[in-house]
């Protein structure tokens, strides 16, 4: 597995000329569409696009997409060239792009929400995982932020401890694991749980080794997650083609929205694509979710009137997030060389790491902000409530 300082120095340099080398083979429009994904609902819009044609209907070639099993492979073969467009945990671009000095850029989101908390059965409250050992995704990830946030609100301090240490009743254990091995583990109890992108949640629910404790929307309401990540030199030389492909991705979510049970089959593994391992029920679980007021009534959804859903689609980046996510990411421990972010401004960083040309003008082809309900001025205040 790729370590969070891999990407620094010279690691990152030679990586670099090496994703160079590959780009420089293709001019203008020629170059493939070569997407990276780990087999999580985040990745919807980019296999949607893929299965229904969509950046062929743009003019673009595409290759198969490949599918990874953790966020530090997806980066390292992002940052390699050996895929060109991803999608990545937001709090991650903040660790490619400034603690690893690659230049790429966030162009749009990928979905709102569509992450939660999942315990073994005898969890009942956040309380109860004082110490036990709690698996995130990733450092640089919503989950570990949100989750901090609950743990310090509960009374209760996140370590990083050696498998087999010690850990305080006050103190919560936080080990990094890839997402497609948490139910295993939950149901082994080697953890007590984890937070991550679904569909690994309702995974555990149907069958039934696990239970949601909470979303990651009903703490930051409709938050992203994931957004489409795309290397600057594509964004500088190649401006069309990486407008087509932002044009396939908008449209891939629109068409998402309109219909969901057959974005749950066209991502399961008996899809045309098998672009996931996961059943065409446990997505329609989470695609096309009917029992969001079920978990109101049980209350593991505390704030009710956000009427959200377990996941849900807008592509536009708001900076407000990203500058919320900038002074989230300063106050969570995360693993590695984290000194990079303390020199980071939270408005600089809504300007210098999102460009938000080429999703405007998408949104706008496909009737405007109004389509995914954003307001027209492009701008929201951010909503946070534990």
């Amino acid at each position: 597995m790729l370590r969070l300082s891999a990407l620094a120095g010279a690691g990152a340099a030679g990586l670099l000329k090496a994703g160079d080398t590959m780009a420089q083979s293709f001019k203008g429009d020629d170059q493939p569409v070569k997407i990276g994904y780990l087999p999580i609902t985040d990745a919807t819009p980019l296999l949607v696009a893929h299965g229904n044609g969509l950046f062929q209907k743009e003019g673009l070639k595409v290759e198969v997409p490949r599918l990874f099993r953790s966020w530090a492979q997806i980066v390292e073969a992002f940052v390699a060239g050996q895929v060109n467009v991803v999608h990545l945990l937001s709090p991650a671009t903040l660790w490619v792009r400034y603690g690893s000095k690659f230049p790429a850029k966030v162009v749009m989101w990928n979905h709102i929400n569509g992450s939660g908390i999942t315990v073994a059965p005898e969890i009942n409250a956040i309380q109860d995982l004082g110490g036990r050992t709690f698996a995130i995704p990733f450092w640089y990830s919503i989950h570990n932020i949100l989750f901090q946030d609950l743990l310090r609100d509960a009374g209760l301090t996140p370590v990083t401890r050696a498998r087999g240490a010690s850990i305080g009743p006050k103190e919560v254990n936080l080990v990094v694991m890839p997402p497609a091995e948490m139910v295993a583990a939950l149901a082994s109890k080697g953890i007590a749980g984890y937070t991550v992108a679904e569909p690994f949640n309702a995974q555990a629910e149907i069958a039934g080794v696990g239970k949601i404790l909470r979303f990651s929307g009903d703490v930051w309401r409709d938050h992203a997650c994931c957004v489409t990540f795309l290397a600057e030199r594509d964004l500088v030389e190649r401006p069309e083609w990486a407008q087509r492909v932002t044009n396939a991705l908008v449209k891939a979510q629109q068409w998402t929205l309109g219909n969901r049970l057959q974005t749950a089959q066209l991502l399961s593994n008996n899809g045309a694509g098998k672009y996931t391992p996961h059943t065409q029920q446990t997505l329609t679980k989470v695609l096309a979710a009917t029992d969001y007021a079920e978990y109101e009534k049980s209350g593991v959804v505390k704030n009710k009137g956000w009427h959200q859903r377990r996941i849900d689609f807008q592509p536009y980046p708001y900076p407000s997030y990203t500058e919320r996510l900038v002074r989230a990411i300063k106050a969570t421990q995360v693993e590695g060389n984290d000194a990079f972010l303390k020199t980071l401004e939270p408005s600089f960083v809504a300007k210098d790491l999102v460009d938000d040309r080429f999703v405007r003008k998408a949104i706008d082809a496909v009737g405007g902000p109004s389509v995914f309900g954003i307001p027209a001025n492009y701008s929201r205040q951010e909503v946070f409530a534990i």
